[in-house]
């Protein structure tokens, strides 16, 4: 979207672009009203469903809500539209547009909600939904299936918070239950049936007391079985038959005095890491093998049903906890391991008593940062470090590792990288060694800030020969380990920090420089004292206001502001750093002191260029009008200049059309001033518009629009 320009801009396949071109067009029509739909519109991206009118206001819900809710679950567009001519006064057309699962997830929410309002009207349609989409995917055996439960079955079918229907989504056959299993099926709050969908990738939804699942064949029949299996847990020990041959089940010998301890109170435990990994668990013995198993004691079968990363990742955590009530059940005789599989696979590292502590972190918040910077899964069984993923995801959380056993080998000396150098993930800052302390802070505490802040991992490095050595006196090199825009954000944190304790050592000599590069980079600009005061505000907070709008890096270094990021960034806030570039003060005479229009006033002094004398004005004057009504706009009339250089223009707009114009928090007023390029304030209810001509009747037409 180029905002100045009013440019919205497609790229892709004919197809993608005429796609977005649609659903562009179908959002902005909504604005004035339904949004008419021809036959033309469906791109084999499209379903059309019927909601009685007295339900559209419950599937809408306030403002919107409950809609957007549904399209940000289901990545859909969704919206009340007409097709053709006329209009049924019964019922309103949703169009959903999106993937064929996107489109069915979506669907079927909105019918449940439906049939909340409207108790049976799911009957009437059922034939039109089932037969929906069939075959449409890429494997061509989509489908759907249903089963209907009477009112105690469906408490239990659904879950706590829908888990139940999440396992049964990936089923395939139609079933019959009695009274008390549909209410075993749902769950507590749905949790079961979230449960099942996640385990088996088939869309769960209960439709009043019918269930549908929909998906591949064999994501439905997965979804049949693991349901039956939850049922069958209701009469005694479940063995599932043939596990050894399934791709879809990883199996955990977890010994006996553990598995209160997996399980946890009332199923917490179990429940918290099905939740956490979208997987299906439960125990599973044959009565003749209970209590054998591997060790000394006996021991039972935990099965886990589920995606292969989610599979991995829950039997991490079992094992990590097993390791802990049991040490050595797992990790006896485990040695160390490196696979050069490209795809999903497990490495291990076996770490000393005080490294794991350190690599661990207080309530486990570095292993956490590691694995959510690595991308892949880390957990430590015991004193071995299993790392699971990808072949990238893995070697690059090894490094992560690598780089804490550095920080772990500081507290016994200099620590040393070769060949930082040749690095393309580090960043190195010389830092003076009176200000070491400042920039580390109290037990690492200022570092630690930082390197939460922009996902890094930071430490200072020096050889013994070199300590003490340095730009500016004796420094110390801090190391900084991580992608580029978070390895620029921590670095310039630093420098700042730095200049406040030795002013000059990163500015000295110092210019202003803007570059050209499109992508990543850094400019800068020298303010005056006055001038770095005002733009960085109380507790820095007109600092943060700038870097959030503008979606840079911006960093005070002195009285040097650097500002880090691709060319369009970088762009937008230096524009928003020069705004009005103004010099402002009151100034009055001691006789005229309390003088003025309306009352007693004090006369406010602009010095600058015209344009951002207007502009500041008029901010001024906005200001003003919303404590004292009227006072700049009391018999105001609506003016347009026929003056081709700077001037100003106002319009005079309603409430309703003030409010839509202005936006949540004023958003859409900056859209339209930075579109047309003209200045935009709003003094009470009259629209003040200053700019050339060009721009000046720009912005008219877009406040029209």
């Amino acid at each position: 979207l180029f905002e100045r320009d009013l440019i919205l801009e497609f790229r892709g396949s004919k197809l993608q672009r005429r796609k977005a071109k649609k659903y562009a067009e179908g959002v902005m029509a909504q604005r004035t009203g339904p949004v008419n739909i021809t036959e033309d519109f469906d791109d084999g991206d499209m379903t059309m469903l019927m909601v009685p009118q007295e339900a559209v206001g419950f599937v809408t819900g306030r403002a919107g809500n409950f809609l957007r809710t549904i399209e940000e679950e289901w990545c859909t567009l969704m919206f009340f539209c007409e097709v053709g001519t006329g209009r049924n006064k019964d019922f309103e057309k949703l169009a959903i547009f999106g993937a064929v699962r996107a489109r069915r997830g979506a669907e079927l929410k909105v019918l449940s909600a439906v049939e909340t309002k409207v108790p049976g009207y799911l009957e009437k349609i059922k034939s039109d939904v089932l037969a929906r989409d069939k075959g449409k995917d890429d494997s061509g055996t989509w489908g759907t299936d249903t089963m209907t439960f009477q009112d105690d079955e469906l408490s239990y079918a659904l879950g706590k918070q829908g888990g139940t229907r999440k396992k049964l989504e990936r089923s395939s056959d139609t079933m019959t239950f009695q009274d008390d299993e549909l209410s075993y099926a749902l769950g507590k709050q749905g949790g079961t049936r979230k449960k099942l969908e996640r385990s088996s990738e088939c869309v769960v939804q209960y439709v009043g007391h019918t269930a549908i699942f929909s998906g591949t064949r064999a994501q439905r029949k997965k979804a049949r079985e693991y349901m039956k299996w939850l049922f069958e847990q209701l009469e005694g020990p479940v063995y599932v038959d043939g596990w050894e041959d399934r791709d879809d089940c990883t199996v955990v010998d977890v010994p006996s005095d553990c598995i209160g301890y997996i399980t946890g109170a009332r199923r917490a435990t179990l429940g918290v890491m099905e939740e956490e990994w979208g997987v299906l668990m439960f125990f599973m013995n044959k009565a003749e093998d209970k209590g054998r198993g591997k060790g000394q004691g006996g021991s039972e079968k935990l099965i886990i049903f589920g995606p292969t990363r989610g599979r991995r990742g829950a039997e991490l955590k079992v094992m990590s906890g097993v390791e802990t009530k049991n040490p050595g059940f797992f990790t006896k005789g485990v040695r160390e391991k490196t696979s050069n599989e490209r795809g999903f696979d497990t490495d291990r590292l076996i770490f000393k008593d005080d490294e794991l502590s350190y690599s661990l972190g207080k309530q486990g918040t570095t292993r956490k940062k590691l694995e959510g910077a690595a991308g892949a899964i880390l957990e430590y069984v015991g004193h071995v470090a299993f790392i699971a993923g990808d072949g990238k995801q893995r070697k690059r959380c090894q490094e992560f590792l690598k780089y804490m056993k550095w920080l772990f080998e500081q507290l016994e000396g200099p620590v040393w990288v070769e060949g930082w150098e040749d690095r393309d993930d580090c960043t190195m800052v010389d830092v003076p060694s009176d200000c070491i302390g400042y920039i580390t802070g109290a037990r690492r505490a200022t570092l630690g800030v930082m390197e939460e802040e922009w996902g890094v991992l930071m430490f200072f490095m020096n050889k013994a020969e070199d300590k003490g050595r340095g730009r500016g006196g004796g420094s110390e090199k801090l190391i900084i380990f991580g992608p580029t825009r978070g390895r620029r954000g921590a670095e310039l944190k630093v420098m700042s920090g730095v200049e406040q304790k030795t002013p000059g050592f990163f500015t000295k000599g110092v210019r202003e420089k803007t570059s050209s590069e499109r992508g990543f980079d850094t400019d800068r600009m020298i303010f005056k004292d006055d001038e770095l005061s005002y733009s960085l505000g109380k507790q820095g907070s007109t600092r943060k206001k700038l870097e959030g709008a503008a979606g840079a890096i911006l960093e005070y270094v002195g009285h040097v502001a650097f500002i880090a990021g691709d060319g369009k960034q970088r762009k937008r806030c230096m524009e928003f750093l020069k705004e009005w570039g103004v010099l402002m003060f009151f100034m009055n005479k001691t006789e005229d002191k309390g003088r003025g229009r309306g009352g007693g006033s004090e006369k406010l002094i602009i010095f600058g260029p015209t344009r951002g004398r207007r502009g500041a004005e008029l901010k001024v004057m906005s200001g003003v009008e919303t404590k004292t009504p009227g006072f700049f706009t009391k018999g105001v009339r609506e003016k347009t200049s026929d003056e081709r250089g700077f001037d100003t223009d106002r319009i005079i707009l309603q409430d309703d059309e003030l409010s839509y114009s202005l936006g949540k928090q004023g958003t859409t007023r900056k859209k339209l001033e930075g579109a047309a390029g003209a200045i935009l304030a709003y003094v009470g209810h009259v629209a003040f518009i200053a700019g050339d001509r060009k721009q000046r009747r720009r912005c008219q037409e877009f406040l029209k629009w």
